[in-house]
């Protein structure tokens, strides 16, 4: 599994591994049932420690995303479809708001944002 970790963010190394791993569920990179690094692994793979691997594996256990089974490792879960399409609603959301600030900081206007929208939007279809 490819997971990135920046020194630069600001956010915990545990939430950077969570955060990835829930949007690879999310965008069907990783689909039910499918079986995660074992902590140890992915620890190794990122060389960071276990206890890190830990924390992730146990915030995304909590949120629902993954489930362990002791001896076997851990394995996405099942993603109730109405709950999965309002978690992808709001990764739509986080990414909106993120180009309009981007939109913001260049001066750039809502209606040459929603143009630009538009016309990517099309592109995709």
């Amino acid at each position: 599994m490819h997971i990135m970790i920046s020194n630069q963010s600001k956010e915990p190394i545990y939430e950077q591994i969570s955060h990835q791993i829930k949007n690879k569920i999310l965008t069907g990179s990783l689909v039910e049932g499918a079986a995660l690094p074992s902590m140890r692994q992915l620890a190794k793979e990122l060389q960071i420690s276990v206890i890190t691997t830990k924390r992730a594996y146990e915030e995304l256990e909590k949120l629902g995303f993954i489930y362990s089974i002791v001896g076997k490792g851990s394995f996405v879960s099942e993603q109730n479809q109405e709950i999965f399409k309002e978690r992808k609603l709001k990764v739509v959301e986080e990414k909106l708001v993120d180009a309009i600030q981007n939109a913001k900081d260049l001066n750039i206007s809502l209606e040459e944002l929603m143009e630009m929208m538009s016309l990517l939007y099309e592109e995709e279809s």
